[in-house]
């Protein structure tokens, strides 16, 4: 996959440019339908797709106060992106100057610089420019003015509920993973980078990798059945995700780490696909670093157990 980095590189490509467009957190069901829609025409029309996203998510840059944990940062959303086959990928920075650009002047800037622009795919909630002036009616309106087609997706449903990220996020932070693997097209997974740690599971016979996550949305505490990612390969393991009552004290971090089977390999600063497959049991404190290890075994154990099923 081709990455561009602004605006004016669409004028590398060939046209006609067929661009679908959207935050794309979480690259769920709804925005694989956008995403499809549009190369589909592309390739109907002999032209070139290209999938536009934003860095970071808009919101946090407009409300960063409230700004919502991500589904997918920019670095694991351009992975699903790239898994899904697409051969380009702008990725647009927003900052305060971009967001200050009006509606009209966007739109302009995408026509100037493709060769020519055949068509603009989007959700049906998509709204765009400064103070999020530009809606569907503007978008087709310029899409008249201009003489490219504008395609809106109608919302995508599971069982009857409208799929959104704000509705993903929610069942994950329910630790309800079936929902949102129906709402996603595939399990849920948080990609981390490997971060030193304080090295203790390592004495305990269990050396395990501390994710950072990039503001990802986490699932409640509680050890997890998982898969990890790394590289290409996968690899089986355990999750704790938590605060590590018995090993912290104070103020302790919330923490994601996972022991990974039969695996010995320095991969601090290695990025890990974490894949969630079933939750095991809450976290808790106990007495001793004794006890700590016995429910270590037996989790381990049951991991295994389960695997081998």
């Amino acid at each position: 996959m081709r990455t561009l980095h602004s605006i004016s590189e669409l004028a590398h490509l060939p046209g006609p440019l067929f661009l679908a467009i959207g935050v794309f957190d979480g690259v769920h069901l709804g925005h694989q339908s956008v995403i499809s829609t549009s190369t589909s025409h592309a390739r109907s029309a002999g032209g070139t797709p290209v999938v536009i996203t934003f860095d970071p998510h808009p919101l946090k840059v407009l409300r960063p106060q409230n700004a919502p944990h991500l589904l997918t940062a920019t670095q694991h959303k351009i992975a699903l992106i790239r898994d899904l086959g697409v051969a380009h990928l702008l990725v647009i920075t927003f900052d305060k100057r971009f967001a200050a650009t009006p509606p009209e002047n966007f739109i302009e800037q995408l026509v100037a610089h493709s060769n020519p622009l055949g068509e603009i795919c989007v959700g049906h909630e998509w709204s765009f420019g400064k103070d999020r002036r530009g809606n569907l009616d503007l978008l087709k309106k310029l899409g008249a003015q201009f003489n490219f087609d504008v395609v809106v997706i109608p919302p995508v449903k599971v069982d009857g509920a409208v799929i959104s990220s704000t509705a993903i996020r929610r069942v994950v932070e329910k630790g309800d993973l079936a929902t949102a693997a129906a709402m996603l097209g595939r399990d849920y997974t948080i990609l981390g980078t490997v971060v030193p740690g304080g090295k203790i599971g390592k004495k305990l016979g269990y050396p395990t990798a501390n994710l950072s996550a990039h503001s990802e949305q986490f699932p409640p505490n509680g050890v997890y059945l998982a898969e990890a990612t790394l590289d290409g390969a996968v690899y089986r393991g355990v999750v704790n995700l938590g605060y590590r009552p018995t090993l912290s004290s104070g103020n302790p971090e919330r923490v994601l780490e996972i022991y990974l089977l039969d695996f010995d390999r320095d991969i601090y600063g290695n990025d890990v696909e974490v894949r969630f497959i079933r939750y095991l049991r809450p976290e808790q404190k106990f007495d001793s670093l004794e006890a700590l290890v016995r429910q270590i075994e037996r989790d381990v154990r049951q991991a295994r157990d389960l695997f081998a099923i």
